[in-house]
C-alpha cells in the first residue's frame, strides 16, 4: 500500500505540483484547498503525513495543526511564505515536524517527506507492541496505564501485571498457579484466593458489570481467560 499524504493549501498550483513529485516518487497524494476539508477528511481517511500551509482562509495553519493534534500523530510539515522565525517557532509549538518556507525547492520537500514517513512508521511499529487494545479497552505495556473508553483506569501494580499477563496471551486460559507465578514471581505452592481476589478488583474497575464480565472470562475449574 501506498504511502498517503495530505496536502492542505489554498493555492491550487502549489497543491499540484507537490501531488506531480510525490506521486512521481510512489506517494498517494491526497488535495483540498482548506483546512476545513482537511480537518473533515482526516476523520474519514488514515494519512500518513500532512503538508499543511499556514497562510489560508478560514482556518489557518497553526489553528489547523493544534485541531489535529488532539487526537493524530501523524508528522506535519508546514508550509508558509513568512520566513521570521516566530513564524517558525508558532509552527513548531502549534506540533508541526518540520517548516519550509515559500518559495520552495519541491526536491527538498520530498527529501523532509522521506525520513519523516520513515520514523512514523518506525514509533507505529513499536507502538503496535507497547499498547494492547481489546475493544474499548487499551493497555500500555510501556507507560503501564489502562484506559476503559479512553478513561483512566487505576490498577495497583500487581493488578496490572496480572491484566497485562492475560491480554498478553488473549485466547489463552490460564490457571491461578500461572498467573501467580508470573505475577509474583515465585512458586505457587499451594492454591489460595490471592489471585481471585486481585481478579475480583481489577473486573471493579475495568468491567461495567464485574458480574457479568465481557473482559476477563472465568473457565470453571481452569482458569481466567481474557
Amino acid at each position: 500500500m501506498k504511502d498517503r499524504i495530505l496536502i492542505i493549501d489554498d493555492d491550487e498550483q502549489i497543491r499540484n505540483l507537490i501531488g506531480i513529485y510525490l506521486e512521481n516518487e510512489g506517494f498517494e497524494a491526497l488535495k483540498v484547498s482548506n483546512a476545513v476539508s482537511g480537518l473533515a477528511l482526516l476523520e474519514e481517511q488514515e494519512v500518513d503525513l500532512i503538508i499543511l500551509d499556514i497562510m489560508m482562509p478560514q482556518m489557518n495553519g497553526i489553528d489547523a495543526a493544534f485541531k489535529i493534534r488532539e487526537g493524530k500523530n501523524m508528522p506535519i510539515i508546514m508550509l508558509s511564505a513568512k520566513s521570521e522565525d516566530m513564524d517558525k517557532i508558532s509552527g513548531l509549538t502549534a506540533g508541526a515536524d518540520d517548516y519550509l518556507t515559500k518559495p520552495f525547492n519541491p526536491l527538498e520537500l520530498i527529501a523532509r517527506v522521506k525520513p519523516q514517513i520513515r520514523r512514523y512508521k518506525k514509533y507505529n511499529q513499536r507502538a503496535e507492541h507497547e499498547i494492547i487494545q481489546i475493544g474499548d479497552l487499551e493497555i500500555n505495556r510501556s507507560t503501564r496505564l489502562v484506559f476503559v473508553r479512553g478513561q483512566e483506569i487505576h490498577l495497583t501494580p500487581k493488578e496490572f501485571d496480572i491484566l497485562e499477563l492475560l491480554a498478553r496471551h488473549k485466547g489463552t486460559v490460564m490457571s491461578m498457579g500461572k498467573i501467580y507465578e508470573a505475577a509474583w514471581q515465585e512458586d505457587a505452592f499451594k492454591s489460595d484466593n490471592t489471585v481471585m481476589v486481585h481478579i475480583t478488583k481489577i473486573r471493579e474497575k475495568i468491567e461495567d458489570n464485574p458480574k457479568k464480565p465481557i473482559y476477563i472470562k472465568t473457565i470453571w475449574g481452569v482458569g481466567y481467560r481474557i
